[in-house]
């Protein structure tokens, strides 16, 4: 009997082409097909290879000030990614020298970016710079000049210190997200209005799944935008602020 025969097709199958979800996987017997059962393997060791992966620094800053930004690098209080991972507190906030740097009189900006690697470096060095290039050009004045950092073994709590230190209205926070496995790329971003060490989640807005495909740049950056011009209208974020951008979106 041939392997073709052996696989017994479930009747959903033509779904799987509109659906990255595992559906439809069919069977072998009482066990799933050799194909599927490898697939799974394949998707499992890419997540796992996403959260171990160091974030390429040099090469993202080089990206960043090819699009018209003078990024900074900062760091958490995480000496190492065996560290990061195993304790999150770390990742939360500054290194000495990161806090220092930052604690230097200036003048306070409306808002920051903070471009952190957190649990895949692969989504931040996929996505970051061609998501802010599509922000600049949605709308250049609000996205021209402001200050950018860089931010290694970074939870989105750390943007929440970068804020409070610069003194600004707003921060945003671009990380790679936990990786799934059918997504071991996704960038996620957050947006705290007066952001303070000690900020809950309750008061930040996130938008998810930042990647080709899922939430194209162009989309991502329409409702970004539109979350950062109401936040900085109202003075609030969070629970508080809802997102009625999608009003704004073009779907196809």
């Amino acid at each position: 009997m041939s392997s073709d025969t052996a696989v017994t097709s479930n009747p959903w199958e033509h779904l799987r082409a509109y659906t990255p979800a595992r559906i439809a996987l069919g069977r072998a017997g009482p066990a799933l097909p050799t194909r599927e059962l490898l697939a799974f393997g394949l998707a499992h060791a890419r997540a796992r290879d996403a959260v171990h992966e160091v974030l390429n620094v040099d090469k993202l800053e080089a990206g960043l000030r090819s699009a018209g930004y003078s990024p900074k690098r900062v760091k958490s209080a995480a000496p190492d990614r065996a560290s990061y991972l195993v304790r999150p507190d770390l990742g939360r906030k500054l290194d000495e020298d990161s806090a220092k740097a930052l604690a230097v009189r200036q003048p306070a900006p409306k808002m920051a970016v903070v471009i952190g690697d957190g649990l895949s470096a692969v989504a931040v060095q996929k996505h970051s710079v061609p998501l802010l290039a599509a922000l600049r050009s949605l709308r250049p004045a609000r996205w021209s000049g402001i200050p950018l950092f860089v931010a290694l073994q970074a939870r989105v709590a750390l943007g929440d210190q970068v804020g409070e230190l610069l003194g600004a209205s707003l921060v945003v926070v671009m990380i790679g997200e936990r990786p799934g496995l059918s997504s071991p790329d996704s960038l996620g971003l957050y947006l705290t209005h007066s952001p303070k060490t000690g900020c809950t989640d309750a008061e930040r807005n996130c938008i998810s799944n930042v990647r080709p495909e899922g939430l194209r740049y162009e989309d991502a950056a329409v409702r970004l935008d539109w979350l950062v011009g109401e936040s900085l209208r109202l003075g609030l974020t969070g629970t508080a602020l809802k997102d009625d951008s999608t009003q704004a979106l073009e779907f196809p």
